[in-house]
């Protein structure tokens, strides 16, 4: 007997699940397997809807972003309004909002674009929409995070929306939208897939689906040089061509944060991934040493009463301020000393971004993927291993002792943001839709002639993959 079969003798036998598992575990199953069965029913039916459109020479290209909630406050939402605001300068720009659920915008629309609302759930509704709106959407996968908050209303809703007047360019924000662009944009219409995040942060069912139908796609547009390198390698052989342009930060105040107040910062949406209770924990010690220092932390989400009990048990009611969202993040920043991020996992963050060019030192956990890629430890923040809360304690103890050191990472963060300006990424995106114009070909072909051969080089930081690399 080998040492695998002796380890093999030892180990306990693994229980088996139990009936009421397995019971579930097939219903989902069966119903992903249903949904997969009527959405591609679904859009085989629906192809033949798709008119082609062709912009004459010379015309504002029409260009139409879809956005999951137009009113909604993640920083998805924030990037992309104030890139629109920028596009407006060349294009015709709409914002297709997929769901409205309040009145008033979190963030501003730009002027000069339009919003178009597809499913507003603050009209008054007829029989059939109510009728629809109770059942499941079959146009958005299982394991995208929007499907609890999409139906079979909005799936049509939709589709008017993208058909009542035909875009020349259809920008899709998310995998869900992404994939709703590769199927169902007009012929000929040049199709851009925006992910914010990576291709391994989807759960296997979700990325063997991007995989398969981002190939669809003219161009596939990601944050960080990790994702592009992971898209290119999934996406090898197909004729999407696969870039890397950061987010751009939004306007900032023009003076930059004193570094003044004792004020440790966090702001996002209180779920698990942001890891807003590791950040809590690993003030604990400062709160203990330091009782001039606060940590103040804005959002909202499902798990703001287990972040409540948590300060409650460590003793730091008063200490820990948990807030809720505030339209004026900026000047938030500007009356604290430090931001702090604790994700298990990232995008962009676009709110690293906007500490760094207030002027703030960040601390974050270096997480997949994209803070490594903002921040260069010790000379415009500080990057801990991530998920290791002591190293994430000894950082912020070592910023808020030396006041110099605060200051000398905070100015060169405030330098090391301009790289993300408006106008600096704006303008890459101007230049890589003008040069997509839309030549007439079949969008489901990978793209049109003009995309697969338009040189999207001439800009020396924008980073370029695919068939034409």
């Amino acid at each position: 007997m080998n040492d695998s079969d002796h380890d093999l003798e030892r180990r306990p036998p693994s229980p088996r699940p139990s009936p009421r598992r397995r019971a579930g575990h097939a219903a989902r199953l069966a119903r992903r397997g249903t949904h997969r069965a009527v959405r591609r029913a679904a859009i085989t039916a629906l192809r033949p809807l798709r008119r082609r459109h062709v912009p004459p020479p010379g015309e504002r290209l029409r260009v139409q972003v879809l956005l999951q909630n137009a009113h909604g406050t993640g920083g998805t939402i924030h990037t992309v309004l104030n890139l629109c605001g920028h596009l407006t300068r060349d294009h015709d720009v709409e914002i297709v909002s997929a769901v409205r659920k309040s009145r008033r915008p979190f963030f501003a629309v730009p002027p000069g674009a339009t919003v178009t609302y597809a499913d507003d759930r603050l009209a008054p509704r007829g029989r059939a929409a109510r009728l629809l709106a109770r059942l499941p959407s079959v146009l958005t996968p299982v394991d995208e995070a929007s499907y609890r908050a999409m139906s079979l209303w909005t799936d049509v809703c939709l589709l008017r929306a993208l058909y009542r007047s035909p875009a020349d360019v259809v920008i899709g924000t998310r995998p869900s939208l992404n994939l709703f662009a590769a199927e169902f944009a007009p012929r000929g219409a040049v199709t851009i897939g925006q992910d914010h995040m990576s291709l391994g942060s989807y759960r296997p069912a979700l990325r063997r689906q991007i995989v398969r139908r981002y190939r669809r796609l003219t161009v596939l547009a990601v944050l960080t040089e990790a994702a592009r390198a992971e898209y290119e390698q999934a996406l090898i052989g197909s004729r999407v061509r696969v870039v890397r342009i950061p987010n751009a930060a939004p306007p900032l105040p023009g003076r930059t944060s004193p570094r003044a107040d004792r004020v440790v910062l966090a702001a996002g949406r209180f779920v698990a991934v942001k890891g807003f209770d590791a950040l809590i924990r690993a003030f604990a010690p400062i709160a203990a040493e330091r009782p001039d220092w606060t940590l103040r932390i804005f959002g909202k989400g499902v798990r703001r009463d287990g972040l409540l009990a948590l300060i409650d048990d460590l003793g730091l009611t008063g200490r820990v301020e948990l807030r809720p969202p505030t339209r004026d993040l900026h000047g938030e920043m500007a009356r604290a000393s430090i931001y702090t991020l604790t994700s298990a996992r990232e995008g962009m963050p676009m709110v690293i971004i906007e500490a760094m060019g207030m002027g703030l030192p960040v601390v974050s956990f270096d997480c997949p993927h994209g803070p490594a890629e903002l921040i260069t430890h010790g000379r415009d923040g500080l990057l801990v291993p991530n998920g290791d809360e002591a190293a994430f304690t000894a950082a912020l103890r070592g910023l808020i002792a030396d006041p110099g050191l605060r200051d000398r990472l905070g100015d060169q963060a405030a330098r090391s943001a301009r790289a993300h300006d408006l106008e600096h990424i704006g303008s890459r995106w101007s230049r890589l839709i003008s040069g997509l114009r839309p030549s007439g070909g079949a969008a489901g072909d990978g793209g049109p002639a003009a995309a697969r051969g338009a040189d999207l080089d001439g800009d020396t930081d924008l980073s370029v993959s695919g068939s034409d690399r």
